[in-house]
């Protein structure tokens, strides 16, 4: 998508996750883009199912005990390789050192992830899954987010609505101010995400079940 918007393919991109998780892909063009509002604030987590004990797993480093071990699932199953939370991931198994207690990070669909984090979720299963904020999941199950001090997880983004500057002209003033001042917020978007992943609804039907407005 970032080839596209730099070989003028695409003239706005919803949305940039900047900095960590995008900001490599755009910073060739960052001097052909114009960016506009943010609509949420996305970060990356590793989380766990609320059914395991926070005295058990509170941290990343707690996969590493003894009991842990013997019970949480050892794949760390992630979506696409070119995603943020695919490379801070598999960072996070060699720094923490994971690989020695059986932990294993695989790339995959985004169906790979999400499908089996459902799976081990219906039979209480242990499992921790590489996901962000704001993302379906949340919005239908309570996932704790493990503490990771050592910040390989890229911290806070601005999802951020950027177009380029040679299109500015073919876009009306009035939608350009509406779109700079536009946010949605996390908990938004996520539910969003589940209407339309999860129930089948066109995006703009959701946006209506949520209230952002009727369209025509």
């Amino acid at each position: 998508m970032f080839r596209r918007y730099g070989a003028g393919d695409v003239d706005l991109l919803v949305s940039a996750w900047l900095p960590a998780s995008h900001g490599g892909y755009l910073a060739p063009y960052e001097n052909e883009t114009l960016r506009l509002g943010v609509l949420y604030e996305p970060y990356c987590i590793w989380g766990v199912p609320d059914y395991i004990p926070i005295d058990a797993v509170a941290a990343v480093e707690d996969l590493l005990r003894p009991d842990v071990v013997a019970r949480m699932g050892k794949l760390v199953q992630g979506i696409n390789p070119g995603a943020g939370i695919s490379r801070f991931s598999q960072a996070m198994i060699e720094a923490y050192g994971l690989s020695r207690a059986g932990y294993h990070f695989e790339t995959g669909t985004e169906a790979d992830c999400f499908d089996r984090f459902e799976a081990a979720v219906a039979v209480n299963e242990w499992i921790v899954v590489p996901l962000w904020h704001p993302q379906y999941l949340h919005h239908r199950y309570r996932i704790r987010e493990l503490a990771e001090p050592r910040g390989l997880l890229g911290g806070r983004d601005a999802a951020t609505l950027i177009v380029r500057t040679d299109a500015v002209s073919r876009i009306q003033p009035a939608a350009l101010d509406a779109l700079a001042h536009l946010t949605l917020g996390n908990a938004a978007v996520s539910e969003l995400d589940y209407l339309v992943s999860k129930k089948g609804l066109a995006p703009l039907e959701a946006a209506d079940e949520q209230g952002w407005g009727k369209h025509g």
